[in-house]
């Protein structure tokens, strides 16, 4: 079928179900539902089979609804209405929630039911569930609508009953620090963790939180910070504490608008002397005290698993150092495999466009953070004493999707998706990308990819040499999953053979051409983007991160790309080869 997609972004999960469509052999088109956009005359231009709106936070126009079938998403069980669903099922702290596919009419969210699917929802952040739990479970419903839809017999069933309730207001998320218990603290802050954020007084002067983590050993007096972490800060609650990872500034009439930042970087001088507390060895492990870190590492038998989470993925020039070391620190171990990454949420998108459009010079800190990311790329590269396996639980995109295709395996949670290209912000790319991405999928398909710039489901990425196995399970499963398959690797007597073989592929590889080689053309490319005022990639960078309203859909969704080839059936199994994990290749 041609399936139009209209939705108010591109985000997370309209680039999954347009991955997950394609892959399923559909002819799939975007078209965004912006302020001025004739979304009626849109439609009509497409002219498409079905109308899907994965996210859309206005109403369809009754010219499209009334003349063709459009299918809306959302967030939320049957009978439940309204644009906050997600976030009073946060506040009110329950434990499993559900997502509808409903037919658009005149009132929002009222509409027959063509499928709904159930999803638990654990103790976390909403953006975090939302690219997760939630998204597994609209795409259950969004392919069970949409297979509906093409039997042609297939009758919606009216919703009987409903409840409408309100948008979710700042006032709503409103924090009492003297009285408010620190679990009552995290579920607001969670339920605001990537955009709005919490509106609150820190230090003298308004802020929006964002994020929240619970800390068990740390006490003060309710409000006060009492110390740091890495960027993040932790603040005194009724009867414990929470880590603020970052801070936003309110917008000022007339300027352009704040740059969500690391808390200590927003805070800058307003920051008082406050202790910079390490992580406890054993933060992450089971039974620990509850606390936050964003690197941690731990290992059984000979495998070793370093498992990093930044903030919305994106890699400060510090946080790649800071990786960069715990990732030697880690090859310095008497492993003979190394899993990197193995959390549920992004992997890493790369290099942190926040903070280098909040810097006082925003292309040498671009040069920087390139530089930094590449020499932790170079480290995984060069690593040939052990396997190293790259653990995508969650998204990946540019530098990070290239930082994975480093590692010997990339194994990759069914529900993520990967974006291995650069030109939407106006970048040839670096992170050795000239190296590892011909060396997987070939040169005609690396170029495809990279002119292409579209989203890539988990099983295409497989069936293209991307990815070396998926792993069907849920965000909360993928870390155990993982952890029995890596120590399973390390038991397999061909591991060794494997590792044995890897330094004389390197050095084969290197005297093709040297990886020195490979980075200093992909970094003088990059540079002079960089040093290049008028460059696309500044406008793009400073959009991006202020938020600002794309002035139209990009050229490359509207028009439909060919489908992906449809999905063959995978086995998951764990050779001590380097076998592939997708059928058609090998």
């Amino acid at each position: 079928m041609h399936i139009l997609l209209v939705a108010s972004a591109f985000n997370s999960l309209t680039q999954r179900v347009h991955a997950e469509l394609r892959d399923r052999g559909h002819r799939v088109a975007v078209e965004l539902a912006l302020p001025g956009t004739d979304l009626t005359a849109a439609v009509d231009r497409h002219d498409p089979d079905l109308v899907l709106a994965p996210m859309l936070r206005t109403a369809l126009p009754e010219a499209v609804w009334s003349a063709r079938t459009c299918l809306i998403v959302h967030p939320g069980p049957p009978g439940d209405r309204g644009p906050s669903s997600l976030d009073h099922a946060l506040h009110d702290g329950v434990a499993a929630w559900g997502v509808t596919v409903l037919q658009a009419n005149a009132e929002m969210d009222a509409g027959d039911v063509w499928a709904a699917a159930s999803c638990p929802l654990p103790p976390l952040g909403k953006s975090d569930l939302y690219r997760g739990e939630v998204a597994d479970a609209a795409l259950e419903a969004v392919l069970l609508a949409v297979a509906r839809f093409a039997s042609g017999t297939h009758v919606p069933e009216p919703q009987t009953t409903g409840r409408v309730r309100p948008p979710v207001r700042q006032e709503d998320r409103r924090i009492d620090w003297h009285a408010d218990p620190t679990e009552l603290v995290l579920r607001r802050l969670r339920a605001a963790d990537s955009r709005p954020g919490v509106l609150d007084e820190l230090l003298g002067a308004p802020w929006y939180l964002h994020g929240g983590h619970p800390e068990d050993g740390l006490r003060g007096r309710p409000g006060t910070l009492l110390a740091t972490r890495n960027g993040a800060v932790c603040r005194a609650t009724a009867d414990g504490a929470v880590w603020i990872p970052e801070l936003r500034a309110p917008r000022t009439p007339g300027a352009p608008a704040p740059v969500k930042l690391p808390a200590t970087l927003a805070l800058g001088p307003l920051l008082p002397p406050l202790p910079e507390l390490p992580a406890p060895v054993d933060a992450g492990a089971t039974g620990a005290p509850r606390t936050w870190t964003d690197i941690t590492y731990r290992e059984e038998g000979a495998t070793g698993f370093l498992t990093f989470a930044f903030p919305g993925g994106a890699m400060s020039t510090a946080q790649c150092r800071r990786l960069l070391d715990a990732y030697r620190a880690a090859c310095a171990r008497p492993t003979s495999v190394l899993v990197l990454g193995g959390g549920r949420d992004f992997f890493s998108n790369g290099i942190h466009l926040g903070v280098i459009e909040a810097a006082a010079d925003p292309a040498a800190e671009s040069w920087a953070n390139i530089n930094a990311i590449d020499d932790l790329v170079e480290a995984v590269l060069t690593t040939t004493d052990r396997i190293v396996v790259a653990a995508l639980g969650g998204n990946a995109a540019a530098g990070g999707a290239m930082l994975a295709l480093a590692a010997d395996e990339v194994w990759c949670r069914s529900g993520a998706v990967l974006n291995p290209h650069y030109r939407l912000m106006g970048l040839y790319g670096s992170e050795f990308w000239t190296y590892t991405l011909p060396r997987r999928v070939g040169d005609t398909t690396a170029a495809r990819l990279m002119a292409e710039a579209l989203p890539v489901g988990a099983d295409a990425a497989r069936r293209l040499g991307l990815v070396d196995r998926t792993i069907p399970c849920s965000p909360q499963e993928f870390a155990a999953r993982t952890r029995r398959l890596a120590v399973r690797l390390s038991a397999v007597p061909g591991t060794q053979a494997r590792i044995a073989a890897k330094k004389g592929r390197r050095e084969r590889d290197e005297a093709l051409r040297p990886l020195a080689a490979h980075r200093a053309d992909e970094l003088a490319r990059m540079r002079a983007v960089f040093d290049d005022p008028a460059a696309p990639y500044h406008a793009l960078r400073r959009a991006f991160v202020r938020k600002e309203p794309a002035t139209g859909t990009p050229p490359h969704l509207t028009l439909p790309p060919r489908p992906e080839p449809a999905a063959q059936p995978e086995t998951d199994t764990a050779g001590g080869g380097r076998v592939r994990h997708r059928t058609g290749r090998t």
